[in-house]
């Protein structure tokens, strides 16, 4: 008898906690936001992830009636920033903006101080974008096939640019060449800019680059398009395929963006923040500028962002390992 008594008391005592924190969470999303957020962006200032952090943060910081501060914190690839929200508080009032490297860090970083699964909770899917693969206009290859036939011809001869090491476009080409089973030369550049420079004046055979930086070169006939990099195809150049249909099947190499919170951030406020991105990604004004960037909105459930997060990490970990990349 008493031990059932004792048991009763704890399971009263159990559903007494967990009725007060559901109370209390709630109360507490009622009341969130009652001063300015942080969107902290682990990279400078005019990025595409800066863009994307300062167009949403203005139309939604409207709806929740406190600002949106952007605060830049770049470095290290963007481990800085990250690492930052990674220790902040889980009180709702920090959260990161970051690009797809998100997910391939953690295999890159042999000392990463944070984990994307461990130190985050997935809060929205914001927008994706496909890299463009383009060529030298001299290079005798009009599609991918024809490329790929010229790099098994050449071993060795053929090469493409990149941001760097570990950057977007550089895994992108790695994949590339696992799945064609190519041999072409990686050349890391210090950013994009540089990189594309090469591509065009012939000292670089190809890049997986950026669409915003490479397009209007494609359209002045400086550099020769042969694909996009998405699972599907850009409504920018609705008549180029992607990899995956022009020869290589169920290659995929796309930029995403996504908002995370510092593990432990009541849910609540992750479902509050989450409503509000969808709805600013629905407005028109918004779909229009990021189509001129690009971009196709994603938006979805946390539990989406998770998903396609867990399937990331261990696409990028695999291609990083098969290719042996690693940065101290």
């Amino acid at each position: 008898m008493r031990s059932y008594v004792r048991h009763a008391a704890i399971a009263a005592a159990l559903a007494f906690i967990a009725t007060t924190t559901t109370i209390t969470g709630g109360a507490a999303a009622q009341d969130w936001p009652d001063h300015a957020i942080r969107m902290i962006v682990p990279f400078p200032a005019g990025g595409s992830a800066d863009t994307l952090a300062r167009l949403l943060g203005q139309t939604v910081s409207q709806h929740l009636a406190q600002p949106i501060v952007v605060d830049n914190r770049p470095g290290a690839g963007g481990n800085i920033g990250t690492e930052f929200v990674a220790k902040s508080p889980p009180d709702g009032y920090t959260f990161l903006m970051t690009p797809s490297s998100f997910a391939s860090q953690p295999s890159l970083y042999s000392k990463l101080t944070w984990d994307p699964v461990r130190d985050f909770a997935p809060v929205a899917l914001i927008a994706t974008t496909p890299n463009i693969l383009v060529v030298n206009t001299a290079v005798p290859a009009h599609s991918v096939q024809e490329l790929v036939a010229l790099a098994k011809a050449q071993p060795g001869r053929l090469s493409y640019a990149s941001g760097g090491v570990g950057a977007t476009n550089h895994l992108a080409g790695e994949l590339f060449k696992r799945m064609t089973g190519a041999d072409i030369v990686h050349i890391p550049y210090r950013g994009n800019p540089l990189a594309v420079v090469d591509v065009m004046n012939g000292q670089v055979t190809m890049m997986f680059d950026f669409m915003i930086t490479s397009l209007p070169h494609v359209k002045e006939g400086k550099l020769r398009a042969l694909a996009v990099t998405g699972a599907k195809r850009s409504p920018q150049v609705p008549d180029l395929p992607t990899v995956s249909e022009a020869g290589v099947p169920g290659y995929e190499a796309s930029t995403w963006f996504a908002v995370m919170a510092p593990a432990g951030t009541p849910q609540p406020m992750i479902a509050k923040l989450n409503r509000e991105l969808n709805a600013a990604l629905k407005q028109p004004d918004i779909e229009a500028r990021l189509t001129d960037l690009g971009a196709e909105p994603l938006g979805g459930t946390p539990d989406d962002a998770a998903k396609l997060l867990k399937n990331e990490i261990g696409k990028w970990a695999d291609v990083i390992k098969s290719a042996h990349i690693q940065i101290e």
